[in-house]
């Protein structure tokens, strides 16, 4: 499947963490890096940390025209250009969406330490609110989204962020309707096998395996 429609609300995996969201006749890229051969002009784009796979300045590049509106991580400052810069906690309106800022770190790792204050995006869209967490573990505060997520965007690669096992605990805390799992198969030591973690989900929310429209880069 390339892509998951609901309630007129079209997600589209690029790869790794980039995600294309069509809403209305408004494009929406989550972490551009993995970009596609064609990419629509982008309305607005969201980055959730500084690390290069999420923050890069080249794959911008490449969505942005001269209206496009930038939200990014403070820890983005000084690396790609933004609208505004944001922290868990912070809440921003543009053109009827609203974006909720929420924590996204990790236990027991040092990738993403919760001192940095990177960023997950909830990001409501009419009916429809996507969770995008960022490089994330399974945290305490995912208690917090529970009933409020209509799609979540999982990552499952472990190393950096939660594996298959942890991410289907988070799926059993927040209770989406929809889980796409992401952040896995496009850097050497994320292999892994969705069909797994839709095993682990089991009946606790739909599984959308998506087929990633851009391919690793080189």
């Amino acid at each position: 499947m390339k892509s998951f429609e609901v309630d007129g609300v079209k997600i589209e995996w690029i790869g790794h963490a980039t995600f294309r969201i069509r809403y209305r006749d408004l494009v929406i890229y989550i972490d551009p890096y993995i970009i596609d051969k064609n990419p629509d002009p982008a309305d607005l784009v969201l980055i959730t940390h500084d690390h290069f796979d999420h923050c890069d300045r080249e794959a911008l590049q490449k969505v942005l025209r001269g209206d496009t509106y930038v939200i990014a991580d403070v820890a983005c400052k000084g690396k790609v250009p933004a609208n505004v810069y944001v922290k868990p906690g912070d809440v921003v309106e543009w053109k009827g969406i609203g974006i909720e800022v929420v924590p996204s770190y990790n236990v027991g790792k040092q990738f993403h330490p919760k001192e940095k204050q990177y960023s997950g995006y909830l990001i409501k869209l009419g009916r429809v609110t996507v969770y995008h967490p960022g490089d994330t573990d399974l945290i305490p505060e995912m208690e917090q989204l529970k009933g409020r997520v209509t799609v979540a965007l999982l990552p499952i690669g472990g190393t950096y962020t939660m594996d298959e096992r942890d991410a289907a605990e988070a799926v059993r805390i927040i209770q989406p309707e929809y889980v796409i799992p992401m952040h896995y198969n496009f850097l050497p030591g994320l292999e892994k096998d969705p069909k797994k973690f839709e095993e682990l989900v089991g009946d606790a929310a739909k599984v959308v395996i998506l087929e990633p429209l851009g391919k690793p880069r080189q």
